[in-house]
């Protein structure tokens, strides 16, 4: 005989395939932070500092910031299965939210460079640095204190948005979630309990920020 909870269909079974939905948002929000921050940096800095990147580079930012993530995901699907090489459903969940992640990190380094002040550039290239020695010592370590709380939160709010990627059957904890309440009608509980393990997945970040947040101020 099995056990169960207490006045509810959930058993001790569906533990695991609800830390498997853990697992899932845990990989894909690690791989789209990685890959959306690599893309973000370097179009960030591109339409900071090239006026012809910052022209080129706008429809693809205006665009992946305008358009519902939840259609861009049906979209890149389908587009890869009518070219005949079907993804499987992490990979258009990496695919998207990278290019999502890009462009909202791209505005923060671009924001975060654009405060760097100018007086400080110019002294910097007086002293004979050359615009990369500038770039690396002086406007990218200035930059990361405006740019890195906003990183944070965008962090977060991509852990999140993972949840989105379920309309292409990919099952991630908010997956796995529904398909329990579909089985046991728990609704409450184990919404109750989805909302735990993402606290438990995003307070950490949000913690470990602040530490990091008090030693570039004491820089």
């Amino acid at each position: 005989m099995q056990f169960q909870l207490p006045y509810s269909g959930l058993q001790w079974s569906d533990l695991p395939y609800v830390l498997l939905g853990v697992w899932n948002t845990l990989i894909l929000t690690l791989a789209a932070a990685t890959f959306g921050t690599l893309i973000g940096v370097v179009i960030g800095w591109l339409r900071q500092d090239v006026p012809v990147a910052r022209i080129v580079l706008a429809p693809y930012v205006d665009v992946t910031r305008s358009v519902p993530l939840i259609i861009q995901f049906i979209l890149v699907n389908s587009s890869f299965a009518l070219a005949g090489i079907p993804l499987e459903p992490l990979w258009v969940g990496v695919i998207v939210l990278s290019l999502y992640m890009g462009v909202l990190t791209s505005e923060l380094v671009r924001a975060g460079l654009g405060a760097v002040r100018f007086q400080l550039k110019w002294a910097s290239r007086s002293l004979g640095m050359s615009y990369w020695q500038e770039l690396r010592y002086v406007s990218a370590p200035l930059a990361l204190r405006t740019f890195f709380p906003g990183w944070i939160g965008t962090v977060i709010a991509l852990t999140k948005d993972t949840a989105l990627v379920s309309v292409v059957g990919y099952v991630e904890l908010l997956r796995a979630s529904q398909v329990l309440i579909n089985r046991t009608n728990e609704a409450l509980l184990v919404l109750a309990g989805t909302g735990l393990f993402y606290f438990a997945i995003c307070y950490p970040i949000s913690l470990y920020s602040r530490r990091l947040e008090r030693t570039f101020q004491h820089d």
